[in-house]
């Protein structure tokens, strides 16, 4: 990052590359320094430090895909380069000799031949500045020694890794000190230690050291161990292993017979992507999978474990579903059939003729604009703007296959290092976490306050600001979620703008997930977009903000559809114009979706044919929605030992449970959190699926978990006395055993 030597050249000399390095303490030794960094001051001499590296320039430093005037060093590839001449110049290492450089062997390395030319040529004394640093980096490196702290690059390792999951080897080999692809428990331990000083993220889980204990206990651990230990030791909390679960389930259907045990598969677990593997979404998790097993055994199972209306027995909007079929339908079949005026409503007809001549002859088989369709996101605009108050444009508008591709399209454009980080509530939805560990970034929670109704407050997110400051991390984002999930709270106006202004002040995009907009349950509240906030607060006039909305929640309730949009306001027309080429990637969103999206924000005009029964059935779905919360919510909190906030809005309950201390011993000892053994408890004996807390992160110490209030009321009526009758018995199996 010295911008005055990259000003100087395309490409950077390596001698000055490295001297920029070493200068800033990058390489890890003063040996290794001296080695790489044959100069005191650059330029000279030329190309001496670029022998060492030769076999490693495969990988560019630079990136030649940017304009001729940037001279941005690629991260990732410096990264590469590191490792490389770290493990090149280990390899060599061994053929050189203290006494001298004419012995090498020039047929057991490349770079070790080359070296030996150079020296004897004795370009401007730089051989000997090369000959000390390596005779004393070579007496280093094979001397066995204890770590006492942790170098520059394994500190940049260690950081990566936790971020994308991706470095493993490179961060073995800079612990395997002597080379020989094996590690001692004590030299980990060490390193170990050294990263949990370095992390201020609680990166690591307290079971690390117990879990490398059993896996050296007999011997050395090889790098494939080392990174399955990584995995486990900086995993989620509350992470379950899929695997076991995937293998026994009868859903996903016959597969092809396994190869033999003693099969080495090219694609696997220690090649694989390890920010994936890493990767938890609890919503479709461990105790929803053996909701699977347990449904096709015969057993009656009751999923409250996502919001998925259509699947626990809400009826779809006639609406919605006549015009989607007449613009699927041939128009001989549809529209244009001559009997269509006594199978349909009027307004139906005119509505999907209007959509039809939208998406054009082409038909919805055909792919669209990778925005979407112009006039379905004329729709949305101006949806926003009678919502709101306040222009919207039709070119700010993607439409999306629900608000996660959305969120994760941002996201993916948002996170660029290894640094960046995005602010997310704690709880907050998995989606945020699980697409934030995928794409290589820091997750930040900033905590809500539960005894004040989930709260959040300005003091929190300047504290968790600072924290991540202080970590040397670069806070990209924050996520907002109103009403929200899995907490069930509205903000206030004076909630929404403090979120807005903090972000505003401090240059954070402003991600406001929006859609349970519809999904209000108290007559004391009403959802406030984070929109009209940014336009109409001062302090905000610089807000970057993206709000996403979706088909799958509100009223319509339909999840299959996939269909969604973001808005931006106030995003850089360069970073647009980037995401448009992101969309065009994945060529469009599915068009059921789009034609979904338009249905949702414009629904049939008052006074027609279908207005009154579209109204009826949306007012049976919303008081049937307000009238659960509130019998959830007050069914729980009569129950000894569980507590819970008011449901105001979304689709959620998300309550508190006092367990047995001997409980949260059974769970520690077999590796669970406290809420997944409560959980798969409930699901065993009363078959009502809800997600461990765990899943969406909750404070220190606080055990619970989600439940929608979905469910018919008969079948709610008799879910709310298993949920008494089972943390009854729950209680008292682990409190016989204290």
């Amino acid at each position: 990052n010295n911008k005055e030597n990259l000003e100087s050249a395309r490409p950077l000399p390596l001698p000055i590359f490295f001297h920029t390095l070493a200068r800033n303490n990058f390489i890890p030794s003063p040996a290794l320094r001296g080695f790489c960094c044959v100069c005191e001051s650059p330029p000279s001499p030329p190309a001496t430090a670029c022998l060492i590296i030769k076999s490693s320039l495969r990988h560019s430093i630079y990136d030649n895909n940017t304009s001729p005037n940037s001279t941005m060093i690629r991260t990732n590839a410096c990264r590469r380069l590191l490792a490389t001449v770290h493990r090149t110049i280990s390899r060599s290492a061994s053929t050189v000799t203290a006494r001298s450089f004419s012995s090498v062997d020039a047929k057991k390395s490349n770079v070790s031949s080359e070296l030996r030319g150079r020296l004897t040529k004795n370009e401007n004394g730089a051989a000997q500045a090369m000959i000390s640093g390596a005779t004393a980096w070579y007496s280093a490196a094979t001397t066995p020694q204890q770590i006492t702290a942790l170098t520059g690059i394994q500190k940049a390792l260690w950081k990566s890794y936790l971020a994308t999951g991706r470095g493993s080897s490179a961060l073995f080999s800079s612990i395997d000190q002597d080379g020989d692809g094996k590690l001692n428990v004590s030299d980990v331990h060490f390193f170990l230690l050294h990263a949990i000083q370095e992390d201020h993220e609680d990166a690591v889980l307290p079971k690390a050291f117990k879990v490398l204990d059993q896996r050296a206990e007999d011997h050395p651990i090889n790098v494939d161990e080392f990174k399955d230990w990584l995995v486990q030791s900086t995993q989620e909390h509350g992470y379950v292993s899929v695997r076991p679960a995937y293998e026994r389930s009868k859903t996903i259907g016959k597969r092809s017979p396994k190869k033999a045990e003693e099969h080495k598969y090219a694609w696997n677990k220690s090649s694989m992507s390890q920010g994936l593997r890493r990767m938890q979404y609890a919503v479709r998790g461990d105790v929803v999978m053996r909701a699977d097993e347990l449904a096709a055994e015969g057993k009656p199972i009751i999923y409250t474990n996502i919001g998925n209306p259509h699947s626990v027995g809400q009826h779809p909007i006639t609406f919605y579903r006549q015009v989607l079929s007449l613009c699927d339908l041939p128009a001989e079949c549809g529209v244009d059939h001559p009997n269509s005026t006594q199978l349909f409503p009027a307004d139906v007809l005119e509505r999907a003729i209007e959509l039809r001549n939208i998406v054009g002859p082409s038909g919805t088989g055909s792919y669209t604009n990778s925005q979407g369709l112009a006039g379905i996101r004329e729709h949305v605009a101006e949806y926003i703007a009678e919502r709101d108050g306040h222009p919207a444009y039709p070119g700010d508008i993607y439409l999306t296959n629900g608000a996660s591709a959305g969120i994760e399209m941002i996201l993916n454009a948002l996170i660029s290092s290894d640094h960046d980080a995005i602010m997310i509530p704690i709880p907050q939805y998995p989606i945020y976490s699980a697409l934030i560990a995928r794409l290589g970034g820091r997750k930040i929670g900033y905590e809500l306050d539960e005894e004040k109704g989930w709260n959040v407050s300005r003091e929190e997110l300047e504290r968790r600001l600072n924290e991540a400051k202080k970590s040397g991390l670069d806070v990209k984002g924050l996520a907002m979620i109103n009403p929200g999930n899995p907490t069930g709270q509205v903000l206030t106006r004076d909630d929404v703008a403090t979120i807005a202004t903090f972000c505003a002040e401090n240059g954070i995009v402003l991600m406001s997930d929006e859609v349970y907009q519809r999904n209000v349950y108290v007559a004391d509240k009403e959802f406030i977009s984070a929109k009209k906030i940014a336009v109409e607060t001062p302090g905000c006039e610089n807000l970057e903000l993206v709000s996403f909305h979706s088909t799958s929640k509100g009223l319509i309730g339909e999840c299959g559809r996939r269909g969604g949009y973001f808005e931006l306001h106030g995003i850089d027309p360069f970073v647009q114009s980037q995401l448009y080429k992101l969309a065009s990637s994945g060529l469009c969103s599915g068009v059921a979706g789009q034609l979904m999206t338009s249905l949702m924000v414009h629904g049939p005009a008052e006074g027609g044919e279908s207005y009154d029964k579209f109204m009826q059935e949306e007012k049976e779905i919303f008081d049937g929605l307000a009238r659960r919360a509130k019998k959830l919510v007050d069914g729980l909190n009569a129950i000894d030992g569980i507590e819970c906030q008011p449901a105001e809005g979304a689709m959620y309950a998300f309550p508190k449970l006092t367990l047995p201390p001997k409980a949260l011993e059974v769970a520690q000892a077999n590796d669970q959190t406290p809420d997944t053994l409560y959980a798969l408890s409930l699901l065993e004996q009363t078959g009502i699926c809800v997600v461990p807390a765990s899943g969406f992160g909750q404070k220190d110490g606080r055990v619970g978990f989600r439940t929608t209030f979905l469910p018919p009321d008969d079948q709610l009526d008799k879910a709310i006395e298993m949920f008494a009758s089972h943390h009854q018995s729950f209680c008292a199996k682990y409190d016989s055993l204290g």
